[in-house]
């Protein structure tokens, strides 16, 4: 849900410290050298581990990241991820974890990193930007949903829940780029596309998004942040942080976003959706879709 302003500070963040290299300490210098050299490696490295392999304790790293004017370490971790996640291949995101996880207990340690996730979006989520986000799904003509690769699933979790509450929303199926385009042929003003995106960001889902808004219509971005290219594209953006966990997409974040979302929707439609459901009941119940427990 909208996280603004941290755009312009992850693009300068190597260039500073550049610039500043002639003002820092000893123990600075040598932080800095290290990021500007290794900063693929340094933005996985807990403080304690980067101020070990530069020779300073682990404060003086917290206290660094603060002067450049982070929010503490994390905040500035949380920059150099965000400006080399979308370019890291498999391998590496494999042995970025293992530099993230090592020694650590991998259950406890991937759970919490999911509920740090959660947090992170709690503190930063803008709620003016969610309610125009379904603002605008709301008096869409036509609501289309779109997300390839790992993104594929969150979409169809999306569309699952958006097609009990409107008939007007399709799901653009992602086997053929040229297929794609097909689905959207009779997209138009009016329309909205719920264009889901995370690293690394597919070249499909952006050209997509570019068709859509060359036919017209208003491009609502579900992705992880502002150096996102979709969010560049978009009219309106709801971020959730993803975090790569090994080779995995942690969607956990993302996820309770689109629950968010379903929810202010139902709320905002009322009595329609009890009525939908009211009906759909009757249906299961007279075609036997789910079982009934048996009488004890």
């Amino acid at each position: 849900m909208g996280f603004r302003g941290e755009k312009t500070v992850a693009k300068n963040i190597l260039h500073s410290l550049e610039q500043g290299m002639g003002g820092f300490s000893k123990g600075q210098k040598r932080i800095a050298a290290y990021i500007l050299e290794n900063y693929d490696k340094a933005a996985f490295m807990t403080a304690s581990r980067l101020g070990k392999l530069v020779g300073v304790s682990e404060s003086t790293v917290v206290r660094f990241a603060s002067e450049l004017g982070y929010d503490g370490y994390p905040g500035m971790q949380r920059v150099l991820q965000d400006m080399i996640r979308s370019r890291l291949t498999s391998t590496q995101r494999i042995q970025a974890a293992g530099d993230l996880f090592s020694g650590q207990d991998v259950l406890p340690a991937v759970i919490q990193s999911d509920i740090d996730k959660l947090r992170q979006m709690i503190g930063q989520a803008s709620r003016s930007e969610f309610d125009r986000v379904v603002d605008k799904i709301r008096t869409g003509r036509h609501i289309y949903i779109l997300g390839v690769r790992s993104s594929s699933f969150v979409a169809g979790y999306l569309h699952f829940y958006m097609h009990l509450l409107s008939e007007n929303v399709t799901l653009i199926q992602s086997n053929a780029a040229g297929e794609m385009f097909e689905q959207m042929l009779r997209m138009g003003q009016g329309d909205v596309l719920i264009a889901i995106s995370f690293p690394r960001y597919s070249k499909v889902t952006i050209n997509t998004v570019k068709f859509a808004r060359d036919r017209g219509a208003e491009i609502i971005a579900i992705t992880d942040n502002e150096l996102s290219p979709i969010y560049e594209l978009s009219d309106a953006a709801l971020l959730a942080p993803c975090e790569m966990i090994s080779f995995v997409d942690s969607m956990v974040a993302p996820l309770s976003l689109i629950n968010a979302l379903l929810v202010a929707l139902s709320n905002r439609a009322g009595t329609d959706v009890s009525s939908t459901f009211a009906e759909l009941e009757d249906i299961w119940n007279a075609y036997g879709v789910f079982g009934k427990m048996d009488d004890e």
